[in-house]
């Protein structure tokens, strides 16, 4: 099933301004992060760590799961399909990966950073608020690029996909 112009134009719209969201939530993540492992000051430890929470309980996972819904809606519904290049494809996994990796560790990372301030004990690591933005903006970075230069060619799949079409192309030309 193909989308018609409008549906996909506005389909993806919404995957690149969800994306530039999820961009822009993990770097903003990331400055607090920055914030919270370099500052002497406890009150700024604080609450660059319940804001870390903030955006990683409210924000992150919204967003995460729109960028990853509307890349595949996008992916299967247009020609690019979901394996048929090397570069859809990699998006795919890295934003499962990605959304996998929020899930399971940076969100409870930014929680027990979170619990131990709010205990009055000092931040217990500093990687805790730091390796997941870092990790995460990576992956986003790198997604940006290779959306950007539309690395790798097809996949196997996509080559054997295009060799029927092909040959249709050329009997119907050589008619």
């Amino acid at each position: 099933m193909k989308l018609n112009r409008p549906a996909r134009r506005a389909l993806l719209v919404v995957h690149v301004a969800a994306s530039a969201g999820w961009l822009g939530l993990t770097l903003g993540l990331l400055a607090l992060g920055i914030a919270a492992a370099t500052t002497g000051s406890e009150v700024t430890v604080e609450s660059s760590v319940r804001a870390m929470r903030l955006f990683a309980d409210w924000l992150l996972l919204p967003v995460a799961f729109l960028t990853l819904l509307s890349g595949l809606v996008l992916s299967l519904g247009t020609a690019w399909g979901l394996a048929r290049h090397r570069w859809v494809y990699t998006k795919f996994w890295l934003s499962l990966a990605t959304t996998t990796a929020t899930v399971f560790a940076l969100r409870p990372g930014v929680n027990s950073a979170v619990a131990a301030v709010a205990a009055g004990r000092p931040l217990p690591d500093a990687g805790d608020v730091l390796y997941g933005p870092i990790v995460s903006l990576s992956a986003y970075v790198f997604m940006t690029v290779i959306s950007v230069l539309k690395p790798w060619g097809l996949t196997r799949r996509g080559r054997r996909l295009r060799a029927p079409a092909r040959r249709q192309k050329n009997i119907t030309a050589l008619t």
